[in-house]
């Protein structure tokens, strides 16, 4: 082998590898640790926008969550007011499948959506069936979620089509105190 075909064949590799994508695991020493039943139980406030692929904030939104769980099973009631004044409401149904993993539907996700925690970060991926000019558009949705402290979880989504990137979502998650906890 000629030392031009080594350097090819190693810089196709370190290409390769540049373009691997982080999973859960990859923050499985990353603290603090995140239990899900444990941080989406109660009522959290998000705030969040949507950008387009060029980084144009599209819509801005606040979101209010009300999370319970009963053994395996949890229920996040979302409530979202978008900056254009239009509300929407999604009841996501979580539940645990094993250690680490989780499954989840909602009326607008397509199938179901898989979930797997590690460390302090949570990785969501499903289809989400989006409203778009009148028509209905199956997205596919790569959701990061990440466990700063026991209050604030901070979010990034990203949305494409067929491979290609359409946008992105971030949000910041705040756990509100216990009912009769004063805030600190």
């Amino acid at each position: 082998m000629t030392l031009s075909k080594i350097f090819a064949a190693g810089a196709l590799a370190l290409a390769i590898a540049g373009c691997s994508t982080p999973t859960p695991e990859t923050y499985a020493k990353q603290s603090p640790s995140l239990d899900i039943t444990r941080y989406f139980n109660g009522t959290l406030d998000a705030h969040g926008m949507f950008q387009d692929r060029s980084g144009e904030v599209i819509k801005r939104f606040v979101v209010v969550m009300r999370c319970q769980w009963n053994g395996d099973t949890g229920v996040l009631d979302e409530d979202f007011v978008y900056s254009d004044g239009t509300r929407q409401k999604r009841v996501w149904t979580l539940t645990k499948t094993g250690p680490g993993t989780f499954t989840a539907t909602a009326a607008d996700v397509v199938g179901t959506a898989r979930g797997t925690v590690s460390g302090n970060a949570l990785r969501w991926q499903y289809v989400l069936a989006l409203p778009v000019d009148g028509k209905v558009i199956n997205m596919d949705m790569d959701d990061w979620m990440f466990l700063i402290d026991d209050k604030v979880m901070l979010n990034r989504t990203a949305m494409s089509k067929f491979g290609v990137n359409l946008g992105s979502v971030t949000l910041s998650f705040s756990k509100r105190p216990a009912t009769g906890v004063a805030p600190q």
